[in-house]
Order: structure tokens, then C-alpha cells, then sequence
């Protein structure tokens, strides 16, 4: 946009006014991304003409989209859990230094492209996600920011332009309504007292008893019934939570016991405690990866024979035959479905 003037506060810390930022730069029709850094969370907010067409923040990032994914799963199936842990697979940064340029973004763009959602859902999506952006970001009081051109934001597609004005409004409604009293609760002094909880009657507790007694029996199982074994124990070894949890989402509890563990150097002892039928063994971990933790559990002599599975983005052949140096059982590559997990896992397994 032409005569845009350059909106920068980034290196000093200093007090900030997210409304009077975000009118300034409403009021100029600007084009260009504002990040605003406050610690170790930021915000990044897109704008064109004026309008917002995405706001993400980096706390919490894909827990937020994967909640409202989960939510349009009621009325869309293929939205299933599978589908969102293979997202988050595939976009959602193990690391900082690992990180891709707005994940989230791309991961709803994926969606459309897979024909997951439409655009038209994908544009209520972002809206949604706006609004909780935007209410977090309206209450930070110091910081720093930044506002610049973003010409790899613009190779993305984009699926609405909102109205920042309303946005605002409506979550200044909302962070009113969350500051209000809620009824039964007495303020004293500024401070809100929760209401005093009386204990129940002796009466009261008879017929609640009576009630629990009444259900009938058929519908109880004793604890030793309900604690059934599972058929198999998986190891996995892995610094990303994300994997580790998509794993045990992929593996069904009836038959797997799951071991997670986010620490290849104390992993040699909690398997020996858990000894798995299998063990998934992500490659690249801080101080100790995947090739030398293998070596280390084939020269022991409780897992000479334990099938153990190499897990990693790397596909090359030199990457394999390092795999089978050091006598791994298989190969998965991320990211991976559920059918590919299970088909590699009952492939090794007796």
C-alpha cells in the first residue's frame, strides 16, 4: 500500500495499548502483519486493507485450533481424531528451531486443500479463532511490536477479510461479561467471596444413598472385570509430546498398553521396567539420538530380539542404512496414518 507508514517498537519493552494500535492501523487501511512479543508468547495479527484476515498466538496454538476442530467433528466425521493428530503432525513444530511460518494457518489451508472443510468453514474457523486471539491480546499492558510487509503471507489463500472494528467489540463484550460478578457471589472490599456451602441434611444424604442403591446392579462391574489387561506393551521414545500423544490416540487401549517416554537418556531404564513387545524409536532427540539409543538396547540382552521400530521424517538411503546397522526391526516415516502405524506394528509383533 502505498504512503503506509511503518509501525516499529520492537527492541524496548515498553507499555502497550492494543486498542489504540489496532484502531491506528484500522483508520490507515493497512496492509502487513503486526507481531507483538511479550516473553516467550506472541501474537501476529493479518491484516489487508484495513481488514483482518488471520490472528494467531503462539501460547496454546494448536490446542485452540484442535478445540474447534473437535467441535465442527459433530457435524463433520472425516474430522475425526485421526485427522487432527495427522495435522498436528505435520505442522505443528517440535521445536523452535524446527518451526514453520504460521502453522496454524497452513494447517487449515491443508484442510481445505484435502477437502476436509470447505472455505466457507474455513472462514468461520478463522473468525472464531480471531475472536480469542484478540480477547487475549486486548489485556497485554507492556511488550513490544512490530509492523511489516509480508510477502509470504501473501502467497497463501485467504478466506475472508473481517470487519477489525466489530472484532474488537465484541471482545471487549466479552471480557466485560467475564469481569462481572456472577450472581450469588458477595463482593467485599473488591474481593469476590464465594457463597457459603451449606453442609447437606442427614435426610438429604439417606435419599441420595437410597438413590445410588436403587440403580440397578447390572450396570456395575467389579474392579478387577473393569482393570482388563491389554494385549501387548509399546514403548515410545520421542521428544515431541505431540508424537508421543498421537501414538497412543493411534493405538487402541484394549489391546496396547502404551509407554511414553520424552527422555532418550533415562529411556534404557523405563523400558527395562515396562518391558514392551515393541519399542517406536523417533531417530533425531536432543543428546542421544535414535541410531545410538538402538545400538545401546541391542547390546543388551533383554531386548536382542525386541522389535524395534525407527521412527523419522528422513527417507534417504543412507538414513536405512543406518537403521540397519544397528539392527532395527523396521522403518516408519513421519508423518504417518493410523493404518500405517498399526499395519508396521502388528507386522513385528507375534
Amino acid at each position: 500500500m502505498q504512503n503506509q507508514t511503518s509501525m516499529s517498537s520492537y527492541r524496548l519493552i515498553q507499555k502497550l495499548h492494543p486498542l489504540s494500535l489496532l484502531a491506528q492501523l484500522t483508520s490507515r487501511r493497512a496492509t502487513g502483519c503486526l507481531r507483538v512479543y511479550t516473553g516467550s508468547i506472541s501474537w501476529s495479527i493479518h491484516l489487508e486493507e484495513g481488514k483482518l484476515t488471520y490472528a494467531s498466538c503462539s501460547d496454546k496454538m494448536f490446542e485452540r485450533l484442535d478445540n474447534q476442530l473437535r467441535l465442527l467433528s459433530l457435524n463433520i466425521p472425516a474430522l475425526n481424531s485421526a485427522t487432527r493428530v495427522q495435522m498436528r503432525l505435520m505442522f505443528e513444530p517440535a521445536s523452535e528451531s524446527l518451526s514453520i511460518p504460521y502453522p496454524d494457518y497452513q494447517a487449515i489451508c491443508w484442510l481445505v486443500e484435502q477437502r476436509y472443510i470447505s472455505s466457507m468453514q474455513a472462514a468461520t474457523l478463522v473468525d472464531v479463532l480471531a475472536k480469542e486471539v484478540l480477547e487475549s491480546f486486548l489485556v497485554v499492558k507492556e511488550g513490544n511490536y512490530e509492523f511489516y510487509p509480508d510477502n509470504s503471507w501473501n502467497e497463501l489463500p485467504k478466506f475472508c477479510q473481517l470487519d477489525l472494528r466489530l472484532l474488537v467489540e465484541y471482545c471487549q463484550r466479552q471480557l466485560r461479561h467475564r469481569h462481572q460478578p456472577q450472581p450469588g457471589v458477595q463482593v467485599a472490599k473488591g474481593t469476590q467471596v464465594l457463597p457459603k456451602i451449606r453442609p447437606l441434611s442427614k435426610e438429604t444424604q439417606l435419599t441420595q444413598q437410597k438413590n445410588i442403591e436403587s440403580v440397578d446392579a447390572k450396570n456395575y462391574k467389579p474392579i478387577s472385570q473393569l482393570e482388563k489387561k491389554s494385549l501387548y506393551t509399546i514403548a515410545c521414545i520421542d521428544d515431541s509430546q505431540t508424537v508421543l500423544n498421537s501414538i497412543k490416540l493411534f493405538l487402541d487401549e484394549n489391546t496396547f498398553t502404551v509407554v511414553t517416554i520424552n527422555d532418550p537418556v533415562k529411556a534404557l531404564m523405563q523400558i527395562l521396567r515396562s518391558k514392551p513387545d515393541l519399542i517406536l524409536l523417533d531417530v533425531e532427540m536432543p543428546n542421544l539420538d535414535g541410531y545410538e539409543l538402538c545400538s545401546l538396547l541391542r547390546r543388551h540382552s533383554a531386548f536382542k530380539n525386541t522389535p524395534i521400530i525407527m521412527v523419522t521424517g528422513r527417507t534417504g538411503l543412507i538414513d536405512r542404512a543406518k537403521a540397519k546397522m544397528v539392527r532395527s526391526s523396521g522403518y516408519l516415516t513421519k508423518p504417518f496414518t493410523q493404518s500405517e502405524l498399526l499395519k508396521i506394528v502388528f507386522k513385528h509383533i507375534d
